[in-house]
């Protein structure tokens, strides 16, 4: 079966505005989404692979629709914008320097029965000669079926998800370092957070766990979160305490002093630091 070359496919009616910004951050982490005329399981919930230029690298994206009734979707390609307060913006819009023009699809609509399942396949060619860089775009799934809401009155409602695809081309890869620390508003509550600097050519995400204990004494672990530090970039990224056996996460109180070492990828970054608002 031939792919279609995605630059062609036709831009998305984006009908969604309230589903879209509330998946902006399901983009980033594991996708499911649910809406009136949109039901199904996105997996993987990202892709992060490695490509070489003048290769054509085939991947598979599955999808669930798990409606009653038949669903009906379109698969398109979007690039994406990654804002300071952590939400995410998808375009349409060829971006300056955008590696979809090197993306096909397997196809433009799709069908699904219910409960059945999808292996949706697509293909990154980055040119031969390319040098080494990452060639980050969305997968869009944007559910068909208009739904009625209100009554009798019926509205086409149009939900979608963003599964975010990173492709290291020709070894391109993070360089990650800790450039400042403070304790910054996090859903209104403050928190230990860490700015760090990606000087690489690839998108790089801390990982690990560290040892907090706050001014009462108190002791629990605490881990980044998972977010995308995109190059050429400073990403505040918060330390979050981990809750064991479903246990909620504790309250700290400040100072808090945190030692340890946080990684990315085979990389150390040892923490010993006070956080004090």
């Amino acid at each position: 079966m031939n792919l279609l070359p995605a630059s062609r496919l036709p831009a998305s009616r984006l009908t969604a505005a309230l589903l879209t910004a509330a998946l902006g951050l399901a983009a980033l982490l594991p996708g499911t989404a649910f809406a009136q005329g949109f039901a199904a399981y996105i997996s993987p919930p990202r892709f992060e692979v490695q490509a070489d230029a003048g290769k054509p690298l085939r991947q598979v994206l599955e999808i669930q629709h798990v409606g009653q009734q038949k669903g009906n979707y379109r698969v398109y390609t979007a690039d994406w914008t990654f804002n300071a307060d952590n939400a995410v913006s998808f375009s349409t819009e060829l971006a300056p320097d955008s590696c979809r023009p090197w993306v096909a699809l397997e196809r433009r609509e799709l069908s699904i029965e219910p409960g059945a399942r999808y292996r949706f396949r697509f293909e990154i060619s980055p040119p031969a000669g390319t040098p080494p860089r990452e060639c980050r775009f969305a997968l869009m799934v944007e559910g068909l079926d208009p739904a009625k809401v209100q009554g009798a009155i019926s509205f086409p409602v149009g939900g979608r998800i963003g599964v975010i695809v990173y492709a290291a081309i020709g070894g391109a890869a993070p360089q990650l370092a800790i450039s400042t620390l403070q304790v910054s508003p996090v859903n209104g509550q403050p928190t230990a957070t860490l700015d760090v600097r990606n000087t690489g050519n690839a998108h790089g995400r801390l990982e690990g766990f560290v040892n907090g204990t706050d001014a009462a004494g108190a002791r629990f672990e605490m881990a980044p979160a998972d977010l995308p530090i995109l190059p050429g970039e400073t990403r505040r990224i918060a330390l979050i305490p981990v809750a064991e056996n479903g246990q909620t996460v504790p309250d700290i109180r400040f100072p808090l002093q945190v030692k340890g070492s946080l990684e990315w990828g085979a990389n150390r970054l040892p923490l010993d630091a006070r956080f004090a608002p």
